[in-house]
């Protein structure tokens, strides 16, 4: 499921003050999908961001930066998988009628209604501690970002604080 045209490219590198050890380092790193509807695991990304900001204990915060993905915690596991893709398109039918996708209400282009409201549901970011400069998962958890309006570039918003 996860076909990326590039990988993952990161920019913006920062860090914040330091009061007393502790530190807030930030990141915007960029996806380019191929798929409408897509799944990437972004966990080994994330880790080696963690890894760099050199914080060894604390959290880090991942915020996509568009409403037609969403963010979330899940077994990456190829049956499941396709099981999530059916369950947010049968969630969310494509094919109703949204007014967002309705040129007399609405001047979006790209019939993206679905996407928009499967994100809220969903929701754009996830919270997580780091312990050991890693982030702290369950042995079959992973970080998953959903396209949900591809193929487009992506961006998500990466802050790890602590000490």
């Amino acid at each position: 499921m996860q076909n990326l045209a590039s990988t993952a490219a990161a920019h913006a590198e920062e860090e914040g003050p330091s009061a007393g050890g502790f530190k807030i380092f930030n990141r915007i790193v960029d996806w380019i999908t191929n798929e409408r509807l897509q799944l990437i695991n972004v966990t080994d990304r994330i880790n080696e961001i963690v890894r760099k900001s050199g914080i060894r204990d604390g959290m880090v915060h991942l915020q996509s930066l568009h409403t037609t993905t969403a963010l979330f915690i899940n077994e990456w596991q190829d049956a499941l998988l396709h099981d999530v893709r059916n369950f947010l398109e049968d969630l969310v039918d494509r094919d109703s009628y949204f007014r967002h996708n309705d040129p007399q209400y609405s001047d979006c282009e790209r019939s993206n209604a679905d996407a928009h409201l499967r994100g809220m549901i969903m929701g754009q970011s996830v919270c997580l501690q780091v312990r050991n400069s890693s982030v702290l998962l369950g042995t079959w958890q992973s970080i998953i970002l959903a396209e949900l309006d591809g193929p487009r570039s992506r961006s998500m918003s990466i802050q790890v604080s602590g000490v």
